[in-house]
Parts: C-alpha cells; sequence; structure tokens
C-alpha cells in the first residue's frame, strides 16, 4: 500500500513536472521565438518588453486554457468510459458537441457576435450543449431509472440531427459565416476574453474536484453495476450526477474552445497503461496529461505552417488518431477493449 502510494505521487510530480516543462516550450516557440531560459524572467518580470507583452498578453492564456480544456476533456472522457464501461467512448460521443456546435451556427448565422459581441458564441455553444444534456438525459428515463445503454444510443441521433441541422445553416449561410463556422468546428485556444479563460479553468477544477468524490463508486462500477450495488454503492444516484459532471465540463469545453477531438478518447487509454485503473491515480494523471497533450498541438499549430496557424483540432485528429492506432495493436490495450 505505502510502495503504490508513493509510485503514485512520483506519477503526480513526474507530470507535473513534464506539465511546467511543455508549458515553457509553449510559451517560447511562435512566430516571434523567445529563448528558452528566458521565458521565466519575461514571464514574472515587469521590464514592459516586447518578449514580456506577447508572453504575458497573447501566449500565457492559452497555456492556461489549453490545460482547462485538455483536462477538462479528458477527466470527462475518463468518467463516461467509466459510466458507460465502454472503451469507445469520449465526451462527444452523447451529442453534446453538435449541440454546441449548432448553437454557435445559429449564433453566427443571425450575427449575434456582431450586433452584441463575440461573448455570444460561447453563450450559444454552452446553451446549445445544455439543451442536448437535458434531452439525453430525459430522453433516457425509463421508469424513473436512467438507462445507460439507452443514452448512449439517443446521444448519437442527437448528435446526427445536430449536425444535419448545422449543415443546413451552413447551406444557407453568407460566405463570411460559413468560415466563421468551419473555423470554429475545427477548435482553436485563440481566446482573447479572460473570463472565460477564468471561468473554464474554474469549471475544470470544480470538475476535477468533484469527480474526487466518486473514486469507490467509479471503482465499484468496474465490477459491475449489480456489484457495485452489492457493495452499498447507490449506482442511479452515481451514475446521474458523474453524467451531469462529465456533461457540463464538456459543455464548457467545447463552448469556449470549439470542438477539439481525440483528447478524451486517447488519454485515458494512455494512462490506463502507464498507471493503472485506479481512479485515485486515474483521475488527476488523466487531467495532467490532456494539458500535456492540448498544449503540446496548439505549440504545433501555432509553429508548423508559421506565420500562419492551423485549427487546432487538425492537430489533435491527426496525431491522436496516430497514437492511437498504434496503442491499439498493444496486448494490453486490447484486453481492455474486450
Amino acid at each position: 500500500m505505502r510502495k503504490r502510494n508513493i509510485n503514485w505521487l512520483y506519477t503526480i510530480i513526474g507530470l507535473l513536472i513534464l506539465l511546467v516543462v511543455v508549458s515553457i516550450i509553449g510559451l517560447s516557440v511562435g512566430e516571434f521565438s523567445v529563448p528558452f531560459f528566458n521565458v521565466p524572467a519575461a514571464l514574472f518580470g515587469s521590464d514592459g518588453g516586447i518578449e514580456q507583452t506577447i508572453i504575458k498578453q497573447l501566449r500565457f492564456p492559452r497555456i492556461i486554457l489549453a490545460i482547462a480544456i485538455g483536462g477538462g476533456l479528458s477527466l470527462s472522457g475518463v468518467i463516461l468510459q467509466g459510466v458507460f464501461k465502454n472503451p469507445l467512448v469520449e465526451p462527444y460521443t452523447l451529442g453534446i458537441s453538435g449541440g454546441a456546435a449548432l448553437g454557435v451556427s445559429l449564433a453566427i448565422v443571425f450575427g449575434l457576435q456582431n450586433n452584441i459581441g463575440s461573448v455570444m458564441l460561447p453563450v450559444f455553444g454552452f446553451g446549445g450543449a445544455i439543451t442536448t444534456i437535458i434531452l439525453v438525459y430525459s430522453l433516457s428515463i425509463r421508469k424513473g431509472r436512467l438507462k445507460i445503454e439507452h443514452m448512449l444510443l439517443i446521444g448519437v441521433m442527437i448528435s446526427f440531427v445536430a449536425s444535419s441541422g448545422m449543415m443546413l445553416l451552413m447551406s444557407t449561410a453568407s460566405t463570411e459565416n460559413l468560415h466563421g463556422i468551419i473555423f470554429w468546428v475545427m477548435g482553436s485556444l485563440d481566446e482573447p476574453n479572460s473570463t472565460l479563460i477564468t471561468y473554464a479553468s474554474a469549471f475544470s477544477i470544480i470538475g476535477l474536484v468533484a469527480s474526487y468524490f466518486f473514486v469507490q463508486p467509479l471503482n465499484a462500477l468496474r465490477l459491475g453495476e449489480n456489484k457495485a450495488k452489492s457493495l452499498g454503492i447507490n449506482t442511479d444516484l452515481t451514475i446521474k450526477l458523474l453524467f451531469i459532471i462529465a456533461s457540463v465540463l464538456t459543455g464548457v469545453c467545447v463552448s469556449v474552445a470549439g470542438v477539439i477531438g481525440f483528447v478524451g478518447l486517447i488519454i485515458p487509454h494512455l494512462m490506463r497503461i502507464f498507471v493503472g485503473t485506479d481512479y485515485r491515480i486515474l483521475l488527476i494523471s488523466s487531467f495532467i496529461s490532456g494539458g500535456i497533450f492540448l498544449i503540446v498541438s496548439d505549440s504545433i499549430a501555432r509553429t508548423i505552417i508559421s506565420p500562419n496557424e492551423l485549427p487546432i483540432g487538425v492537430i489533435t485528429g491527426i496525431f491522436g488518431g496516430i497514437i492511437f492506432i498504434i496503442v491499439l495493436g498493444r496486448n494490453g490495450l486490447r484486453k481492455k477493449l474486450k
């Protein structure tokens, strides 16, 4: 027991050190490069130079947002895979991203971001995500009980309906609006609103803390719902609350940063391989690793075709897909998929 706890502590410390390193790299690279060892001085100094301005006002907020979004999506993936006992479930499987995308598309087509302000995009995105969550939850209730198998199917169907609605809006939108919808759907961490970054970070941290109140039930659910009930776990209430936590986290992430795929799917799998399936270490390690993955992806997106920038969803999709195919060939993951 003591040796395991020490190993977990070393794992968390190692991940935090890696997070700091990739964060410094992310702050240093870009169209205007800053030497690696100059980053701390520029970040904490007060001389007002160009390096400090770029790092403090442009890159540091992106790093914070990357940690919040990457951590939030990874945490949602871990929770949902545990609830559904399905390794292929990710935060977007339940149609939350489709609902958010439809909400943002409506805001763009009706020009609300121009008439009211750019904050209307995340507001409508979150509204669309919450509407989807309510629909999935309500339609999955049978005789007062939440049916997990129905929830997954209903989420997929709602996702198809939302995607069709978004394509309908795109087919009638102007060229400018069409470009805005497509760019948002591909995801971006270029968020100038510090309030939204603060909200996203706060929700991610709250979600992480809240998830640790369900560590024991999540570990019990690995044995099956009936076995968890026999251990005294109120599975119906637990599943409902975990669904709400994961869904709200996903809704916040999607509404602020757009659709960034594969983070909530690949990171939980990798962490299960490296740290095991105990949720006491799996939750925090997935959260930190999700932030690391998104910082690296964003750094690549900003530099690979500099001075232009690729949508971060392109990078996470390409690299996430390649990584997933590689780890899928490992015997350890094959066993987990059975």
